[in-house]
C-alpha cells in the first residue's frame, strides 16, 4: 500500500515532524535569559520524555485497541484515585502535579484519553437515545471534570464537556436531549463562576479589554500579541527572537510557545504548522470514518477532537481571541505527561488503522 493511500503512515510522518519542530522550538526557548528557562534543562527532559513516549508508542502499536474495553472500568477507577491525590499532594505552581523522584506526573493529561475510553465504552453498548443513558454519561464525565475544576484548572475541565457532547452526538444520542443539557449546563454556568478562583474570573474579564491592567493580568495577552506581531512574514530567524530570548513574554516554552514559532519563523512558520495539523488530523478523521467498529470510531473520534480542541483553544489564546486558559499546543509546548498521552493516542489510532488493514 502506497504511503498516499496510507493515512496511517502519513500520520506518523507528521507526529515525527511536529515533535522535532517542538525540540527545535523547545532548544531556542532554553537560550532565553529568562531563569525559568536559563539552561537547556527544558530541552534535555524534554528529550528524554520523548524517549520515554516513543518505546510507550511502540509497545502500544501492536495492542489491540479493542483490549481498552477489558480495561476501562480499572483505568477510570484509577484515574479518579490519582485526581483525589493531587488534590492531597499536588505540587508545582498551580498543584496539578504529583512528584515521583525527579519524575512530575500529570494525572488531568492522562484523565483526558481515560475518558475517551470509558465513553467511547458507555456509548457504544447503551441505548444512547435514551435521556437516562446521556445522564449517566454526564455522571461518568461529572466526576473527574469537578475534581480537575477544583484543582484548578479550567482549561481541561472545558475539554472534558467538549469530548462528551462530542461523543454523544456521534453515538447517535437525541439533538432534543443535548440541548437540554447545555441548557442545564448555562443555567447552572452562575454557580461555576462563583466557584472560579479570582485570577480565572481575572483572565476572563481582562481577555476582553487587556489595557485595562496592561502590566499585569492583561500582560501575557499584549506581549503574546507583539510577539507574533513582531515576527512578519518570514520570522526573525531561529534563536534570533527578541521577544521571547529578553523573557518580554512568559511561558513561551508551554502554554505561548505558538508565538516562540511566529516570531523566530513569522507568518510562513504560521502558515506551516497549520498545515501540519491539518493534515495530522485529517488522517485521524480517515482512519475513523474506515472504522465499522462503533467502539473503534468513537475513541478516533474522542482523540481527534482533543487534539483539535487543544490546538484551537491554545492558538486562539495566543492571538487574543480567547481567554488565557492553560492549554498545551499538542507536540510543542513542554511538558512530559502530555506528550507521553499524545503518543498514546497516535498509538491507538495507528493501531485503528492496522485493525482496518487486516480486512
Amino acid at each position: 500500500m502506497d504511503t498516499k493511500n496510507n493515512p496511517g503512515k502519513i500520520l506518523l510522518i507528521v507526529t515525527g515532524i511536529l515533535t522535532f519542530l517542538g525540540l527545535l522550538l523547545l532548544y531556542s526557548a532554553s537560550k532565553s535569559i529568562s531563569s525559568v528557562s536559563s539552561s537547556l534543562s527544558i530541552f534535555l527532559k524534554q528529550c528524554v520524555w520523548l524517549c520515554f513516549a516513543v518505546a510507550i508508542f511502540f509497545v502500544l502499536k501492536n495492542f489491540d485497541y479493542r483490549h481498552w474495553n477489558k480495561l476501562a472500568h480499572i483505568m477510570y477507577f484509577i484515574t479518579l484515585i490519582l485526581l483525589v491525590l493531587v488534590l492531597v499532594i499536588g505540587t508545582g505552581r498551580a498543584g496539578r502535579w504529583i512528584r515521583i523522584g525527579w519524575f512530575n506526573f500529570q494525572p488531568s493529561e492522562f484523565a483526558k484519553f481515560v475518558l475517551i475510553i470509558v465513553l467511547s465504552r458507555y456509548f457504544s453498548i447503551r441505548d444512547v437515545q435514551r435521556f437516562s443513558t446521556l445522564l449517566g454519561g454526564v455522571l461518568i464525565t461529572g466526576i473527574p471534570f469537578l475534581l480537575i475544576l477544583i484543582q484548578p484548572n479550567l482549561g481541561t475541565a472545558f475539554l472534558f464537556i467538549v469530548i462528551f457532547f462530542s461523543l454523544a452526538y456521534l453515538a447517535g444520542a437525541k439533538k432534543k436531549h443535548l440541548l437540554i443539557l447545555l441548557f442545564i449546563g448555562l443555567f447552572l454556568s452562575p454557580v461555576l463562576w462563583m466557584g472560579l478562583k479570582d485570577y480565572q474570573k481575572q483572565r476572563l474579564v481582562i481577555f476582553l479589554n487587556p489595557w485595562k491592567d496592561p502590566l499585569d493580568k492583561g500582560y501575557n495577552i499584549l506581549q503574546s500579541k507583539i510577539t507574533i506581531g513582531s515576527g512578519g512574514i518570514v520570522g526573525k530567524g531561529f534563536l534570533k527572537g527578541t521577544q521571547t530570548k529578553l523573557a518580554f513574554l512568559p511561558e513561551f516554552h508551554t502554554d505561548f510557545i505558538f508565538c516562540l514559532l511566529a516570531e523566530e519563523f513569522g507568518l510562513i512558520g504560521v502558515v506551516v504548522l497549520l498545515f501540519l495539523y491539518y493534515v495530522f488530523l485529517n488522517q485521524i478523521l480517515k482512519i475513523t470514518l474506515t472504522t465499522q467498529d462503533s467502539f473503534g470510531r468513537l475513541i478516533g473520534t474522542g482523540i481527534m477532537v482533543m487534539f483539535f480542541i487543544q490546538i484551537f483553544i491554545n492558538i486562539g489564546m495566543a492571538c487574543g481571541i480567547l481567554p488565557v486558559a492553560g492549554i498545551p499546543l499538542p507536540f510543542l509546548s513542554y511538558g512530559g505527561s502530555a506528550l507521553i498521552v499524545y503518543f498514546i493516542c497516535v498509538a491507538t489510532v495507528f493501531n485503528l488503522w492496522k485493525n482496518i488493514t487486516l480486512f
